[in-house]
């Protein structure tokens, strides 16, 4: 997996049995280097050749991902042969279904090519062609492995973009994107302080929310829209954020609004959309921020836990979660929930590389 936030690749080796939840064998992280990130936010964009571009970039990407598998199975002491398929992402660079489309950079042929194990790739793409919106995927995970009888659960994956699943006893589970995760957050401290992330939100702590800021930011159209919805850098990215701003701010403030419009966006979604949930379980790269989890249960007024309480990493849930899709594509079996979507029914996800 790697996701919105474009800070490297994770990958997980899990084994699958027919009740029980996935064990996770192993797991394995690679940065993206600094040119390749750059590479990547600019294709965000229309700029010129970017066609020859986004093709030589699949392929880097594919040797990157090839990369990841071989120190996977390597520091897992797992041959390759063992290996039924690679569930494999791609890395996202436009995301408009509304268009029909949805494109996430990779080479599935070169992947299996250079792994010699079957990858399963481009897991989007049939769930728009069905009329939905082909995110968020992950709740139909959420949806096999995190249910309960006994609790209405709510679940946010606070990654670059946040989304959410309501997993009530009754099991009618939706599930939608809420907003801006990780993404605005990171991009600012970086321009500011030159950091990948605010650790544990302590700059986003020393400022304070601006109304006036975070009313502004509150009119983005992407809030008072029904679900289904998705969202990415499309919606919201720095010259959006840029544009709502006088510059006379001080810098830790905006980083305080932000965190205060991610937390606002998940659980005013969570209290319209998850009606009665019992306790929010946080999983992505959000749930290292105290002053974020801090801050979501302040407004929730309910528990707010790391998915680790339900058995599931909350550093690897997605990377899991594609593993699980892989596993379905696989055996013939729908990926995506409707209801979730807004696709016209089940459907199978993935493109296949035999190896």
């Amino acid at each position: 997996m790697s996701g919105t936030s474009l800070d490297g690749v994770d990958a997980v080796l899990i084994e699958f049995a027919q009740t029980a939840t996935p064990r996770l064998i192993g797991m394995h992280y690679l940065p993206y280097a600094v040119e390749l990130k750059a590479h990547l936010l600019g294709l965000h964009l229309p700029q010129p050749d970017e066609l020859h571009l986004a093709h030589v970039l699949a392929q880097e990407l594919a040797v990157l991902y090839a990369q990841t598998v071989h120190g996977l199975l390597e520091k897992t002491g797992t041959p390759h042969a063992r290996i039924r398929a690679i569930g494999c992402h791609g890395q996202t660079i436009r995301h408009r279904p509304e268009a029909g489309y949805t494109i996430q950079l990779v080479s599935g042929a070169r992947l299996a090519e250079l792994t010699a194990i079957t990858s399963i790739v481009d897991f989007r793409s049939r769930d728009i062609a069905a009329g939905g919106q082909g995110a968020p995927l992950v709740p139909a995970f959420h949806a096999a492995f995190l249910s309960a009888a006994d609790e209405h659960r709510a679940i946010v994956n606070i990654g670059g973009i946040a989304n959410l699943t309501n997993l009530p006893a009754d099991g009618n589970i939706t599930g939608f994107d809420c907003g801006p995760g990780n993404l605005l957050m990171d991009a600012w401290i970086l321009q500011h302080l030159g950091k990948s992330v605010d650790e544990s939100g302590v700059w986003a702590a020393s400022g304070k929310v601006l109304p006036d800021v975070l009313n502004r930011l509150l009119t983005h159209e992407f809030f008072a829209a029904a679900p289904p919805k998705s969202a990415g850098r499309e919606q919201f990215n720095p010259d959006w954020l840029q544009s709502h701003l006088n510059g006379s701010e001080a810098p830790e403030d905006i980083q305080a609004t932000l965190l205060e419009l991610t937390a606002l966006g998940i659980v005013e979604a969570a209290q319209a959309h998850c009606r009665g949930f019992d306790a929010l379980y946080v999983c992505g790269g959000g749930v290292h921020n105290a002053a974020l989890m801090k801050r979501l249960a302040e407004l929730a007024g309910k528990p707010v836990r790391s998915t680790a309480a339900l058995g599931i990493d909350p550093d690897w849930m997605e990377a899991i979660a594609f593993a699980w899709l892989a596993k379905q594509c696989l055996e013939r079996k729908p990926g995506n929930l409707p209801a979730v979507t807004g696709a016209r029914g089940p459907r199978i996800l993935g493109a296949i590389y035999p190896a």
